[in-house]
């Protein structure tokens, strides 16, 4: 009797090194394919319900995600590090409410696509105040299902705590392995 494999011509191809849909519990997988949540954040993950805030503005697609960001950093030194990519329309860095203190993140809109999709290709070694900063597109209002951070989503995680997440763009998805062998998958062919 043949066996079925989970890794059928049509898996392949919905196969993608980002998500396309935020799932937490492939999101905690190396390659997207576990069934079992590994760690409680995943768990509180699965179990969150959140809503994207509806009084953000602006255009998703044309805003930009900017972590490890300096707690000296401000709008006007974010502004000037990407204004050499296009017109912005705002700059925003998050902050306590309480002490008034940068989180270390902030957000980005340009003023059309064409400059966002340019500033997260070249910004891979861009410093802001002198971190090394990290830029992606926003996740809230564009990739369906998101959980942030906090409620045991996200992309983010320490080694250390074993509550890595993949699926964005510091950590890709992984090919995964064809059962039984130690090949990967590529686009139906096996490579030896």
């Amino acid at each position: 009797m043949a066996s079925v494999n989970p890794y059928s011509k049509h898996s392949r191809a919905d196969w993608s090194r980002l998500h396309k849909k935020y799932d937490p519990l492939k999101a905690g997988s190396i390659d997207g394919t576990d069934t079992e949540p590994h760690d409680h954040g995943i768990e509180r993950a699965l179990e969150a319900e959140y809503f994207p805030d509806r009084n953000v503005k602006g255009n998703p697609e044309c805003t930009l995600f900017v972590a490890k960001l300096s707690k000296s950093t401000t709008e006007k030194s974010l502004k000037k590090a990407f204004v050499s990519f296009g017109r912005i329309r705002r700059c925003r860095v998050v902050r306590d409410i309480v002490t008034g203190t940068s989180k270390g993140y902030g957000f980005v809109e340009f003023e059309d696509q064409s400059s966002a999709s340019m500033a997260y290709v070249r910004s891979s070694k861009l410093t802001v105040d002198g971190n090394l900063v990290f830029v992606d597109f926003e996740c809230e209002r564009l990739l369906p299902g998101w959980i942030p951070r906090r409620l045991g989503g996200g992309f983010g995680g320490k080694k250390e705590s074993g509550q890595l997440r993949f699926g964005g763009r510091a950590r890709p998805f992984k090919k995964p392995l064809v059962p039984g062998t130690s090949q990967q998958i590529d686009d139906g062919r096996r490579k030896d």
